[in-house]
């Protein structure tokens, strides 16, 4: 049929509000991942930080996953997405405004790098739980599927092209222009999702609601018994443990082993953007054509294992760069296939009172280790060289595919499974 090769239906398109959220959660996305470049590259290259530091910096900024996303999932469940998704914008553009500021009054120093990174996660968490349950209640049932396919393509390419745009903001512009520049995507988010005017329907507050751990406690235990969100989650993890501690090293790696510009670093991380545009066009076809577990798992394997080429880069950088700018094009290609298959399945097994706490809790459970990955990665790379940690750390991700390999969600054909019953105890 034709709208298998869209990724969303013409009648969605020509709905105002969701290109109002299309547009405000891709811009945000976009310069929320912009951000986690652009920050640890003005503590290496302007307050020149160790490898030690700059993993601290990048586990701040990460922590709020673990501290808040399940109180976060359980909190979204009952508040208006569109009221959240614009104070987290707004809050988010005033950190690095301030930032900006600092940084032209000769202030920006790491301790308020920590602070202003600690702060921009925490705000990312709400928006991102938030614009995950947003659509549930925007738009109708049957353009729920596409509608997801399209905004978390989007967010997949943002994932992928964010970093490369934070590496040329940082290489043209001075520190304190960075900041300010990377807070203007919260603006034009914050203007687009404001606009957003249908009503919402959210769940009716009984006068005693159910108490917050007890939701946290369904969203997790509906997580964990379904054998499919369960193999997501231990993947997710496993990936963004090591991926967070490849990147810590890798940075270090691109402008201290191979001596590299920050403009050379803005330019091979942003041939990932190509690659994510060439992973949407496929994740709209190969899963319906070779089954959604074959995919995922083939993705996977292709798209983490490139990554072991980089750390036997040697030479000059007319040599290196094409080179990382082939590698990263592939990895982006097959990473934004294997988070699109992903999502895909995860909406489709979940019924959607519990849109926003199985998000909230894979987001948990995926990305929770990655403040101790980042860690890890600045300790690699202080007691075993930037290349040797380079190779274990890029190893360590194709765990990911193996323990895809090894469950029920290689089976996946191509058809996916219809929603799974949340807990009976579940809010209604």
């Amino acid at each position: 049929m034709n709208d298998s090769h869209s990724p969303v239906p013409p009648g969605l398109w020509r709905d105002s509000d969701f290109r109002r959220l299309w547009v405000g959660q891709t811009v945000s996305q976009l310069g929320e991942h912009a951000v986690l470049v652009v920050l640890p590259l003005i503590a290496v290259l302007t307050l020149h930080a160790d490898a030690g530091r700059l993993g601290a910096l990048r586990a701040v900024g990460q922590a709020p996953i673990l501290l808040l996303s399940l109180f976060v999932g359980a909190w979204v469940d009952r508040w208006r997405t569109r009221t959240v998704m614009v104070l987290a914008d707004l809050g988010r553009a005033l950190a690095l405004g301030g930032a900006a500021v600092a940084g032209l009054l000769g202030g920006l120093g790491l301790s308020a790098l920590l602070v202003v990174a600690f702060a921009v996660g925490a705000l990312s968490v709400f928006f991102d739980v938030a614009y995950q349950a947003s659509l549930v209640r925007l738009v109708k049932r049957d353009q729920l599927v596409r509608g997801n396919s399209a905004l978390e393509g989007s967010r997949s390419a943002a994932q992928i092209g964010g970093p490369a745009l934070g590496g040329v903001l940082v290489s043209l512009l001075s520190a304190p222009l960075a900041a300010a520049s990377s807070a203007l995507f919260f603006v034009l988010s914050f203007l687009s999702i404001r606009r957003i005017r249908r009503h919402e329907s959210i769940p009716e507050r009984s006068e005693r609601p159910p108490r917050v751990w007890r939701r946290i406690h369904e969203g997790l235990r509906f997580v964990v018994g379904n054998t499919l969100l369960r193999t997501v989650g231990l993947a997710s993890a496993a990936f963004q443990f090591s991926f967070a501690a490849m990147m810590t090293v890798y940075l270090l790696f691109l402008t201290r082993e191979l001596h590299l510009s920050g403009t050379a670093v803005g330019s091979a991380l942003a041939a990932m953007g190509p690659g994510a545009l060439l992973g949407s066009l496929l994740a709209a076809r190969l899963p319906n054509r070779l089954g959604h577990g074959a995919v995922l798992v083939s993705a996977a394997a292709l798209g983490d294992g490139v990554m072991l080429c980089v750390s036997a880069l040697h030479g000059p950088s007319a040599v290196t760069i094409p080179v990382l700018m082939a590698v990263n094009f592939v990895f982006g290609a097959f990473g934004q296939l294997v988070n699109v298959t992903v999502m895909a399945v995860r909406q489709a097994v979940t019924p959607d009172g519990m849109q926003g706490r199985a998000a909230a809790t894979i987001t948990f459970v995926g990305m929770g280790l990655t403040p101790l990955g980042s860690l890890l990665g600045g300790l690699l790379g202080q007691g075993w060289g930037l290349r040797t940690s380079l190779l274990v750390t890029a190893a360590g991700m194709m765990l990911s595919p193996a323990l895809m390999a090894l469950s029920p969600l290689a089976r996946l054909g191509r058809t996916l499974p219809a929603p799974q019953g949340a807990p009976t105890t579940a809010a209604r």
